[in-house]
């Protein structure tokens, strides 16, 4: 909203774009400056990039790099944007805020974001043509925001993005991480990461702002207080502190009627370096310190495999959340004075359990620095805090030791002891008092040691808890959450997943986009359910032509993309099959490799038959602690290394792995891809975003019935989907039988011979035990049931192929998917939450 973006904050007088009229008295309008306009916009916007040019970066047009034209040209915009926020907006405080809490936020690249929704993309590419440069060059020229490891990041987002669209009041809160997700290079096929270096020529879209910076405390002890007859306070004293300092980034909504802002906190020491140890000569021990502190915000996800890394771990979560809410709670205060009216006018979402600190963190902040009383405190909490979870996995669950808690965070710790223990003294009270119960709902683990888990506080703190998918919601409430569901079955709600139409269907494809709006009409750019319009056309043969031209189109530019980034050359006419994500044994990346396998020796087999051609695209990086993961990766390359080069396959198969997957590389696969490998373990993926942003784009989904690959099927019809395996009720009764990997191997002779030639060094000859953990870990563990899932794989695959073949039957099923895509809009996402969690107004 305005005032974040023009550097207001809560403790100053400030001025906002507003869209729902609250109690509050309105503050001073505002007047943009005077600007020469001379009623060309093309001709406005290239004299103000070349002001930008000039003034800003202080550059020539003839010493301007392509970077630095990407700078002038996101300055020029972010000024339109903020004229935006001002144009005929109320200036009243608006009724009520969303706060989104995200340890990710992977916005990728926001020069198309900003030119499409303000409606300037024609303009900036005219302006920009005018001085010699290609818009192409200038977008290129933007690096990654890479501030997410990938789904949950990019849901972030596209929610951020969607709630300006719709003109819901958000701040969205972070961590300017110096180095984002690791940059991906693949050296002779094993994954090399280097640093991810966005902010290397700093970042033209944000705003910076030192006056909005907050004292976070780490350590130290707890001090007590009487302060009346029976009031005791509790006085945490940090023993070393951080400073927390806003970096505002604004996000501009459709058509530029909202603007919204995601704050991302950046950690700094109190003082830059100790004088006095530098002037004795100690000059890197002077600097230490300050080393230590800025740790913080310097990396995303640093491996927590070590001690130092689970602590700088916690200390991220805490840092964010703590600066965000103290953030938030000043400016209520400023606004409304009575803090006890802070869930009338604040919903605060936290994404996943990395805030899950912000139950403890707000409590102290009630009961520490505005004095009221516990009860107070736990009412305003409970009733503002809600909490998406994202996964079912025990290990995603976080839980902290509580030795590290109670030496890092010694007064959340005591916090958390007595919430659990008022938590606990309810269940007896009415009457469920059996250990193992009370066990399984208490926020301490003991069964392994004592730890913190933060689902559960997470939970407790929260009003509404909400899974992303509808098998993933009836799942929490089975298993997870099973115990606590129990105690309030009407806290989980589902809200499932979405995608921002804006960027993964106007900015990633826009000649499906032109034709959409050609056939339908221009109406399908503000409502994604005007989509549905194109069914009608969907065996049509002369809209089917055009739909498979403009395939064709994106197809020839990512095999381009493939050329340039790998050195394969691939065939636009064959069948494109992608599976990009992260890399993690769940996703089942490995079944997909195995197939290939088995495919390349089927085809080595029978050279003469009439083989589907069909490329084989990865992206994806792993955990650089994930050995497994990484050995995946290896196996991939190293099959498509043997692969390609052989005659016998004669382009009938290719396999390709492209490094480095990133936001901008997928706005580039998406829309060439003909087929989507969605294919993880049943009942494990909580919901998956790139398959919608896939089918959005007419790719047709391979997959389980897991996440909303459910709710997709359910959407575009049994018929326009292919679905194999076990579901998850399926994966859990297999799952507890004796060596169901071994008996399932032993039924497939497919299988069994892939996982011999791999065992066997075909695809490594120079290390021939080199895959050896993948084929001992499928044939003696297979958590994730390849095996069992591996025939039917199988099966559904060759049912492709022969769908492929006819052309007529397989775009009528493109089109459906793209024409029944339209429930899966982040904006649906958006109202649900704003009506069902939320409470605040939409528009």
């Amino acid at each position: 909203m305005l005032n974040e973006i023009l550097g207001a904050t809560a403790r100053s007088e400030d001025i906002g774009t507003r869209t729902a009229a609250g109690d509050a008295p309105a503050r001073p309008g505002w007047t943009a400056p005077a600007k020469p306009a001379s009623g060309d916009p093309v001709a406005d916007l290239r004299e103000a990039i070349l002001a930008k040019l000039a003034y800003a970066i202080g550059k020539t047009p003839e010493t301007a790099r392509e970077r630095d034209w990407f700078a002038a040209t996101a300055l020029a915009l972010r000024d339109r944007i903020v004229d935006a926020c001002m144009d005929g907006r109320s200036t009243s405080i608006p009724n009520k805020r969303v706060y989104y809490l995200s340890l990710e936020f992977l916005i990728g690249r926001l020069l198309s974001d900003a030119m499409n929704n303000l409606g300037l993309v024609d303009t900036t590419r005219r302006a920009l043509r005018d001085l010699g440069i290609e818009l192409g060059d200038v977008e290129a020229a933007e690096p990654d925001a890479a501030l997410g490891n990938g789904g949950l990041g990019r849901l972030a987002a596209c929610f951020m993005e969607s709630m300006a669209s719709l003109s819901i009041p958000a701040i969205g809160y972070g961590i300017r991480y110096d180095h984002g997700l690791f940059k991906q290079s693949l050296e002779d096929g094993w994954q090399k990461e280097a640093p991810e270096t966005w902010l290397a020529e700093g970042n033209p879209w944000e705003f910076v702002r030192p006056e909005a910076t907050y004292t976070i405390g780490f350590g130290g002890h707890v001090t007590m207080s009487a302060i009346s007859d029976g009031v005791i306070r509790r006085h945490w004293h940090p023993a070393e502190t951080v400073r927390a300092v806003a970096h505002d980034v604004p996000v501009v909504g459709w058509r530029g009627k909202h603007v919204n802002t995601l704050r991302l906190w950046k950690a700094e020491a109190n003082s830059p370096l100790e004088l006095a140890q530098f002037n004795g000569g100690d000059h890197v021990g002077a600097v230490a310190a300050r080393s230590k502190v800025e740790a913080i915000s310097r990396v995303l996800y640093p491996s927590d495999s070590s001690e130092t890394g689970q602590e700088l771990r916690l200390r991220q979560e805490y840092f964010f959340t703590s600066a965000s809410l103290q953030d938030l709670v000043s400016r209520h205060v400023a606004e409304r004075g009575d803090l006890r009216s802070l869930p009338d006018h604040a919903a605060i979402q936290l994404n996943d359990t990395h805030p899950a600190i912000a139950v403890p963190e707000l409590m102290r902040i009630l009961l520490e620095d505005h004095g009221l009383a516990w009860e107070d405190a736990w009412h305003i909490t409970t009733h503002t805090l809600s909490y998406t979870n994202h996964t079912l996995l025990p290990e995603a669950l976080e839980t902290w030791p509580v030795e590290l808690m109670e030496r890092l965070l010694p007064r959340h710790m005591q916090i958390i002891y007595l919430i659990n223990w008022m938590h606990l003294e309810e269940q007896g009270r009415h009457g469920r008092a059996d250990a193992a119960q009370l066990a399984s709902v208490s926020l301490i683990d003991e069964a392994n040691g004592k730890r913190v888990r933060m689902g559960h506080l997470a939970f407790l703190g929260a009003r509404r808890v909400n899974g992303v998918s509808a098998l993933h919601t009836d799942l929490m409430r089975s298993t997870v959450f099973k115990d606590l569901h129990a105690l309030d079955t009407d806290k989980i709600v589902n809200k499932t997943n979405g995608i921002t139409f804006r960027r993964w269907f106007h900015n990633c494809n826009p000649e499906l986009t032109k034709l959409a709006v050609e056939v339908v009409g221009e109406r399908v750019l503000d409502d994604p359910e005007a989509l549905l319009g194109l069914a009608d056309y969907a065996a049509d043969s002369a809209f089917q032509a055009r739909y498979a031209a403009m395939r064709t189109s994106r197809k020839e530019a990512l095999a381009k993309v493939v050329a340039e980034n790998t050195g394969i050359v691939v065939d636009p006419s064959a069948l494109f099959d992608t599976q990009i994500k992260r890399i993690h044994e769940y996703k089942r990346q490995l079944l997909n490799v195995i197939e290939t396998v088995a495919l390349y020796q089927a085809i080595k087999a029978e050279p003469h038959k009439d083989w589907t051609p069909r490329v084989k695209i990865f992206g994806g990086k792993a955990a650089p602690s994930y050995v497994q993961a990484k050995l995946i990766i290896k196996l991939a390359c190293d099959v498509a290394k043997l692969v390609n080069s052989d005659p016998d396959i004669a382009g009938r198969l290719k396999v390709v792995f492209l490094p480095n997957y990133r936001v901008s590389l997928a706005e580039a696969i998406i829309p060439g891809s003909d087929l989507s490998e969605q294919i993880s373990t049943a009942g494990m993926e909580a919901s998956g975003t790139g398959n919608m942003k896939l089918a959005l784009n007419g790719a047709l989904t391979v997959g389980t019935l897991d996440g909303a690959n459910i709710e997709i099927r359910d959407h575009v019809g049994a018929d326009n989907i292919f679905i194999f395996g076990l579901d998850a009720a399926g994966v859990q009764t297999r799952a507890a039988e004796p060596d169901y990997a071994a008996r399932a191997i032993a039924a497939s002779p497919r299988l069994a011979a892939a996982l011999d030639f791999i065992e066997a060094g075909g695809f490594s000859p120079e290390e021939r035990g080199r895959f050896q953990p993948i084929v001992d870990d499928l044939r003696h563990n297979d958590r994730y049931l390849l095996t069992v899932d591996f025939d039917d794989y199988w099966r559904v695959q060759r049912e492709i192929d022969a769908a492929w073949i006819d052309k007529a039957s397989w775009w009528k099923k493109a089109i459906l998917n793209t024409a029944r895509m339209a429930w899966f809009s982040s904006d649906r996402s958006m109202r649900e939450y704003a009506d069902d969690i939320w409470r605040v107004k939409v528009g």
